[in-house]
C-alpha cells in the first residue's frame, strides 16, 4: 500500500487501534479505551476536562502542559496517554486539597506571581517537583527547576519570589 493510500483510508474514517488504560489522576482512578496516538496533555484535556493543563507549543519548549506523574513534574505534550497506563498523575486542580489552596498556589496569589496565568499551572507543578526534593532552595535554583517553562508575562521576579516563599510558608519559617 503507498503512503497516499493509507493517508485516503484514515481520511474516510477509519480508526486507530485503541488500547486500554487505567490511571489515576488527582486521586482518581479511570479506566478508558485510547487511540495510541493521542498524547498525555489531550487525554487529561478532552477526555478527563481537566483544563488547567494547557497547550502551548506542542514541542515541549514551553511548559505549560507540565503535569506531575509519580512524582515527577513532565510534560505532558511529550507523552503518549497509552504511556502513562498505571500511573499517579497530579495536574494544577489535584495541587488543592479540601478546599484550600497549594502553599505554592496561594503563594503564587499574594506575591504576583502570574499575570495571565497561562504558564503558571505548569511552573507550579515543576516548582513542586522542587520543594518535594529541596525544602530550602536557593533563587538561582529556583530558576533552574523552572527553566523548562516559558513566561511571556512576569521576568520572572514575581515567580521566584513566589515559590521562595512557598518554600519558608511550606517549612514553618513563615
Amino acid at each position: 500500500m503507498m503512503a497516499g493510500e493509507a493517508a485516503g483510508r484514515m481520511a474516510k474514517g477509519d480508526r486507530m487501534a485503541r488500547h486500554r488504560i487505567a490511571l489515576s489522576v488527582n486521586g482518581k482512578r479511570y479506566e478508558r479505551d485510547v487511540e495510541a496516538r493521542v498524547l498525555l496533555v489531550d487525554f487529561i484535556r478532552d477526555d478527563l476536562r481537566l483544563t488547567g493543563t494547557n497547550v502551548g507549543c506542542d514541542t515541549s519548549h514551553c511548559g505549560a502542559c507540565t503535569v506531575m506523574l509519580d512524582g515527577h513534574a513532565i510534560k505532558s505534550c511529550t507523552m503518549f496517554a497509552v504511556q502513562a497506563d498505571g500511573t499517579e498523575i497530579t495536574t494544577i486542580e489535584g495541587l488543592a486539597a479540601h478546599g484550600r489552596l497549594h502553599p505554592l498556589q496561594e503563594s503564587f496569589r499574594e506575591n504576583h506571581g502570574l499575570q495571565c496565568g497561562y504558564c503558571t499551572p505548569g511552573i507550579v507543578l515543576a516548582a513542586s517537583e522542587l520543594l518535594h526534593v529541596n525544602k530550602s532552595p536557593t533563587d538561582d535554583e529556583i530558576r533552574t527547576a523552572i527553566s523548562g517553562n516559558l513566561c511571556r508575562c512576569t521576568g520572572y521576579v514575581n515567580i521566584v519570589k513566589s515559590v521562595s516563599a512557598a518554600a519558608d510558608r511550606m517549612a514553618g519559617r513563615r
